[in-house]
């Protein structure tokens, strides 16, 4: 398999593929794709999801803008300096999620195993289905012929041998294509590699790499690891060097123990309003409980993620009196550590709460007999509206205090096309 080949929409098919039963599925320009479907008049043009009028950020870019160099996470401002005639759409949460789950569904009509990754990404395990669906190669095909009849929508897919390689193959095969790395050829597609592409390099690991000219995954796996470990610690040094050989044992996980649970937005334009926070952080401190309850945990810590207008990120958090599982507590504490960290005027691009410290509920329950945090009625209450949106829809019931918060949302807020997982906590 030649350099020459790795460009091509569908390349690297080889007889015998049976080796790259681990595929990387990860949806094009997701947002911008889903928008499209109702704006089929922008087809071609370079379009992003994001906030409008100059302020916010990009969401999600169309590979046409990509080509100005527009790129997620950048200021609308200098989305317009780079592409003038770009063309702003605002974003819809519910619509991709909605298309998300259509998605999810389709990869497990495929094999039970699959590791959503975020709402547009997933890894699966196809070692089980080659018997009823064919080659990992056709599984494939099939995947992404399903999801564009049934979406309208393109993906692309690298199919690996393991995680790491499956998912640099996806990316190498985008926009809207395929690439298949036998584990024969792995080493040799990795070493063409620049060491930018490596999990956990980023731009601080790259610079200091290239200072000791290591510029390629192949210097990287020719680098012993105690020069390394100089170089990036001893942590990372052993990872890297593993990657760089292709090994990586790491099997696809349908499920996994929660070590945080949490919930942010990702603001399309920036929010100065104090009280316009603390209604997102109820919504989410509200989610937060309701996954917790659901998981049958309780949470010790509870953090507060923010992130201004120049993408400093900063954290706080704080330890409870007692363990809990109920909204309205999160809530307290997450608010507490707003007034803390926001002033009224200040803006704000993202925000997030994050419980930790969890335990199975009933541990670590002990209440004194005058807690001040005893909530035992608004624990009913919450459990009662859990059983209500199970049957009716989320929107069943509410605080009194969201009431309108859809519809603000709707006008121009949303999540980043790369969220965190909720289950995972912060960066």
């Amino acid at each position: 398999m030649s350099k020459k080949d790795f460009g091509a929409r569908e390349v690297g098919v080889v007889a015998d593929d049976s080796t790259a039963t681990i595929l990387h599925v990860d949806m094009d320009a997701f947002f911008v794709e889903v928008e499209l479907l109702d704006r089929p008049d922008l087809r071609g043009k370079p379009v992003v999801v994001g906030g409008s009028g100059g302020r916010g950020v990009v969401s999600s870019a169309s590979y046409e803008a990509r080509a100005f160099g527009v790129r997620s996470a950048m200021p609308i401002g200098r989305a317009l300096q780079l592409c003038p005639h770009l063309e702003m759409l605002p974003g819809h949460m519910e619509k991709y999620r909605a298309a998300s789950a259509v998605v999810m569904g389709i990869f497990r009509e495929i094999t039970p195993l699959v590791e959503p990754l975020s709402i547009d990404e997933a890894f699966l395990d196809v070692s089980g289905a080659t018997r009823l669906f064919g080659s990992p190669t056709e599984i494939a095909r099939l995947i992404r012929a399903r999801v564009l009849e049934r979406t309208g929508l393109p993906c692309s897919v690298g199919v690996a041998a393991t995680k790491f390689v499956a998912k640099l193959a996806s990316g190498k095969s985008k926009p809207n294509g395929l690439l298949v790395i036998p584990e024969q050829d792995t080493v040799a597609f990795l070493h063409q590699l620049p060491v930018g592409a490596m999990w956990g390099v980023g731009d601080a690991t790259e610079k200091r790499l290239a200072s000791r000219g290591i510029h390629t995954v192949f210097e990287l796996a020719h680098t012993p690891v105690p020069v390394l470990e100089r170089i990036v610690g001893k942590a990372g040094a052993g990872r890297l060097s593993e990657l760089a050989w292709g090994r990586d044992s790491r099997a696809v996980q349908t499920e996994r123990a929660e070590k945080s649970v949490s919930h942010e937005q990702t603001f399309f334009d920036e929010v100065t309003s104090h009280a316009e926070l603390e209604r997102e952080v109820r919504a989410q401190a509200d989610a937060v409980g309701t996954r917790l309850r659901k998981a049958g945990l309780v949470a010790g810590t509870i953090a507060l993620k923010l992130r201004w207008s120049s993408f400093e990120t900063i954290t706080r958090q704080t330890r409870l009196s007692r363990p809990t599982d109920t909204g309205l507590t999160i809530f307290k504490a997450a608010s507490g550590l707003l007034d803390e960290a926001h002033r009224e005027g200040q803006a704000v691009r993202l925000i997030g709460v994050r419980a930790d410290q969890l335990a199975v509920g009933g541990e670590g329950m002990a209440l004194t007999l005058w807690d001040e945090e005893q909530t035992d009625e608004w624990d009913t209450a919450e459990r009662t509206i859990d059983q209500a949106t199970t049957r009716f829809g989320r929107d069943a019931l509410r605080p009194a205090s969201l009431l309108g918060r859809r519809e603000r949302r709707d006008r121009g807020t949303g999540l980043s096309e790369r969220p965190n997982r909720p289950s995972q906590g912060f960066d």
